[in-house]
């Protein structure tokens, strides 16, 4: 079988054309992102931040309010799960640990040396359990910001008010977020099961097309959400949730449609259009919790590819349905998640065993220590802002170092722009109320737009309230900005241009595990089995090593375009090696279709194939390791009779992988 080769858009690296063109790198982060405005959440922001300074007016006290809205504030930053169930965590977590922050900066505020050797402890333990997870991310987020906060502003007293205060805040938010649960109840995961459903009727409808490629990764980023949200921490689902057993069924019999998706584009035609419009009935079925059994009208299936296909949109179709779905085949294929202590024993294990744990955790408490001495010891007006600009710029999953240093700046500048209005003109009082809703409005809005209108939003917000604190108005905005610039130039020497990764990055190191585990999966989809139930048994563990491929590659491609931020060498690096990401991703695509070709009847590769093929993949993922550079790779001969085997397409796909590899082929 022949096969064609089809090209995907390759990023470029960091360019410019002359002198006066900005950076790409820069222009990527200064360009709006696509993603549409979350109305909800402007509103919910809206009242959460401008409710609380009402109730502090009314009340003749300002600063309660403040400090309320301030907690509010970091409810609605952290707010960004979609499942009810998972928002509680993302948003009551992280409060907890940013009540000890508070409490903690609050005890050492004006204490010099105390207040230095504090904050960069706690910058330690914030960086070092940012690396858990997402919540455990924003926790240290917290507790990091809201230490320096405690620790920079005059809090009221006794101790423990501001760490009242800004929990009631957080609370706020999160009873705002809880109000939309009775009516919208398993919305959120249904839609997710159910996009996952239309992602995959979008790469039957591009199979075969130039278009499959990036259909294909939206598939896993679909299936990802989904089982993520289905599953979200629980470690049990029998018997606690009907209606999540019945959508975790669903997302199952999904797989085998996506197993045959590679299959079908291989063979370089287009699908009759009613196989995508029959998945995407079955997705409107499952948003709409319908019961009924849609009528399929299929094609005649007519070659090995199309009869996988039909078998599984067949087999879906009598699932999808089915108000009580068999208990006994509701198994995560990516497996189920542990129980919560094994979890938290394991994340924690990890944590300190972790270099790159460390690592981090060590940047963040030097640049922190550096800006805390500035602001305690050193005899210069400074600010609790240099440290909170560093917090910000220096968070490890939030992109580049360096490019957020930069729209750091910028996005500040903006703000304060924006904040010099209001304080020059607005009259301080209830006038504050609606001026907070407008702003507060603003930060969901932008931050679907970008880090850098994320900051341009947030600027101004947190000025106010801290005017409200500390009654400095328009004479906040100079220092505000040079602290902030202060800020990003510690994060650049200190966090950046000292450590080595951070600009000569070995983003090769990743993508070689991937290729290691590509290799795995290929050799366990032809590994012999003796009987019925080991067929069943190595099915499961092949659906579930093919889907941790995908994820992980998921989570490099996001490594990569991280890299493509980061000025040259790193970016203009990352761009010559990303056609080597793609390349992997379709030989794992290509063993994928080989498997479902030989369930439905084609004949198996010989062992000593299977054998070859994976000692070629681990002779890449070795040559990854070993060079910075594309090069070093050893080319291993084809077997005789490759071409006619049903790993031709494979092999097809590795050599491709060796050629991109290889010194004399460097794009």
């Amino acid at each position: 079988m022949t096969t064609e080769r089809r090209t995907e858009h390759i990023p470029s690296g960091p360019s410019r054309p002359n002198p006066l063109t900005p950076p790409s790198w820069l222009l990527a982060g200064l360009r709006p992102s696509s993603a549409p405005i979350p109305w909800a959440g402007a509103v919910r922001a809206a009242i959460a931040l401008s409710v609380p300074l009402a109730v502090g007016f009314a009340l003749d006290e300002p600063e309660f309010g403040a400090l309320v809205s301030m907690g509010a504030l970091s409810g609605v930053i952290g707010d960004t799960a979609d499942a009810y169930r998972m928002r509680v965590l993302n948003i009551a977590v992280p409060q907890l640990f940013g009540a000890v922050g508070v409490a903690l900066g609050t005890l050492v505020f004006g204490h010099g040396w105390v207040a230095v050797g504090a904050l960069t402890l706690i910058a330690l333990v914030s960086g070092m359990i940012s690396s858990i997870g997402t919540v455990a991310s924003v926790s240290g987020l917290l507790l990091l910001l809201n230490a320096v906060v405690g620790a920079g502003l005059p809090m009221p007293r006794p101790w423990w008010t501001a760490p009242q205060l800004l929990s009631a805040g957080g609370l706020f938010v999160l009873a705002l977020t809880l109000l939309g649960w009775p009516l919208r109840g398993r919305h959120p995961e249904r839609a997710a099961v159910a996009g996952a459903y239309r992602a995959v009727a979008d790469s039957l409808e591009a199979a075969g097309g130039p278009s499959y490629e990036e259909r294909r990764l939206q598939v896993t980023l679909a299936l990802n959400q989904a089982y993520d949200l289905v599953l979200g921490r629980r470690a049990r689902v029998h018997g606690r949730s009907s209606s999540l057993v019945r959508m975790l069924s669903q997302l199952n019999v999904l797989i085998p449609l996506v197993e045959a998706a590679p299959a079908v584009h291989l063979r370089g035609r287009p699908l009759p259009a009613e196989i995508p419009a029959a998945v995407r009935e079955l997705a409107a079925a499952v948003e709409a919790g319908r019961t009924g059994v849609p009528g399929l009208e299929l094609p005649e299936p007519r070659s090995q590819s199309e009869r996988a296909l039909d078998a599984a949109l067949r087999h879906a179709a009598t699932i999808v349905p089915l108000a009580e779905p068999d208990l006994h085949n509701v198994d995560d294929r990516l497996g189920r998640p542990a129980a919560l202590g094994i979890r938290t024993r394991r994340a924690v294990r990890d944590m300190m065993m972790s270099r790159a744990s460390w690592r981090y955790g060590l940047r963040l408490a030097l640049c922190i220590g550096l800006a805390q001495s500035l602001v305690s010891l050193v005899a210069v007006e400074r600010s609790y802002w240099v440290a909170l600009t560093v917090t910000f710029v220096l968070k490890p999953d939030f992109g580049s170092v360096f490019s957020r240093a930069v729209l750091r700046a910028l996005g500040t500048a903006v703000g304060l722009v924006l904040a010099a209005a209001v304080l020059s003109e607005v009259p301080r009082g209830w006038w504050d109320v609606p001026v907070m809703a407008l702003l507060a409005a603003l930060i969901p809005a932008f931050s679907a737009k970008g880090y850098a209108f994320q900051t341009a939003a947030i600027t101004p917000v947190i000025l106010l309230l801290s005017d409200l604190l500390n009654h400095q108005g328009f004479d906040l905005i100079r220092p505000r900005l040079l602290d902030s610039l202060i800020g990003c130039a510690i994060t650049l020497v200190a966090g950046y241009l000292l450590w080595p990764e951070s600009w000569h990055t070995r983003i090769g190191d990743r993508l070689a595990g991937a290729v290691d585990d590509a290799a795995r999966y290929l050799e366990r989809a032809f590994a012999p089995v003796a009987d019925e139930v080991a067929l069943r048994a190595a099915r499961q563990h092949r659906l579930q090593a093919r889907r941790r491929i995908y994820r992980e590659l998921s989570g490099v491609r996001s490594e990569f375009q991280r890299a493509l931020t980061e000025p040259p060498p790193t970016g203009a690096r990352a761009a010559a090696w990303w056609p080597l990401v793609v390349a992997v991703e379709r030989v794992v695509d290509a063993t994928t279709a080989a498997r479902v070709r030989v369930n439905h009847g084609a004949d198996p590769p010989a062992p000593a194939e299977v054998e070859t093929i994976a000692k070629e993949l681990r002779g890449l993922a070795e040559g990854l390791r070993n060079s910075s550079t594309l090069a070093g790779v050893r080319v291993v001969p084809l077997p005789p009779g490759a071409e006619e085997s049903v790993l031709a397409p494979v092999h097809q796909e590795v050599s491709a992988a060796r050629a991109i590899a290889q010194p004399d082929r460097r794009p």
